[in-house]
């Protein structure tokens, strides 16, 4: 087993083991927690009571935090002419069509953290399934990164648009802001994520859908939420709707 540092050990004492706190409370202790040199992001963990194995239990889609990620993410856009242009005028970082395919195959460039792509350059997008698989960049209508609504994406991903995809141990992974925000805004992003999930919870799932949610900064250690907190957070964010 891997020895902790003296810099995390020092943060893990802050934080009762075992013990579960408040959504304002685990706020609270994130921004006190905060130490990197850098401004590390902020990072929710959901399990949820879904079957993973279940194809009509998949919570997978994406949406826009109410205060973004603080993240400058750089965005490729698979497309022709007109629709090309609309990308970049929308401000994709970059966009093309047989350019942008044959710099992947042959250079293996994949310096972009999103891609969109419309739905007439997919077959020839999804031949690259190897280089943009495994990491995540495929486009896929599911996440809405196949549209012929380039510009609404492209600023949408600007703006802190996150995908949300369950992994195999049922658990959601997702950032909502930075170190450096202040409490009330990682707070919202948070509970906006919580009520997101709540609203695609699969008619087939059964008993409670939030089973343990935690946060943590990059470089510390995750602090438990009470769920009974997180049920009045999701309630009291949707009842002022």
């Amino acid at each position: 087993m891997a020895t902790r540092g003296k810099r995390y050990r020092g943060l893990y004492e802050k934080i009762e083991k075992n013990s579960s706190s408040s959504v304002d409370e685990a706020v609270e202790i994130i921004k006190q927690t905060r130490s990197a040199k850098f401004d590390e992001s902020v990072d929710i963990a959901v399990k949820l009571g879904i079957d993973p194995k279940q194809a009509d239990q998949q919570i997978r889609g994406s949406l826009v935090l109410p205060h973004g990620t603080g993240k400058d993410l750089r965005v490729l856009v698979f497309a022709k002419d007109e629709k090309a242009a609309e990308a970049k005028e929308a401000g994709a970082d970059y966009a093309g069509f047989q350019d942008m395919l044959d710099k992947i195959e042959n250079e293996h460039w994949l310096e972009f953290d999103v891609a969109i792509a419309t739905p007439d350059v997919m077959a020839e997008v999804g031949k690259l399934g190897k280089f943009l698989g495994p990491r995540g960049l495929m486009p896929t209508p599911k996440m809405g990164t196949v549209t012929n609504d380039v510009a609404k994406v492209v600023k949408e991903s600007k703006s802190g648009r996150v995908e949300i995809k369950n992994d195999k141990g049922s658990v959601i992974h997702a950032q909502v802001g930075k170190s450096s925000f202040d409490a009330q805004k990682i707070r919202e992003n948070m509970v906006f994520v919580l009520s997101w999930l709540r609203k695609m919870k699969p008619q087939s799932s059964k008993g409670d859908f939030f089973r343990k949610v935690s946060v943590s900064n990059t470089m510390g250690p995750s602090v438990n939420i009470d769920l009974s907190s997180v049920r009045e957070a999701v309630k009291g964010f949707e009842g002022g709707m």
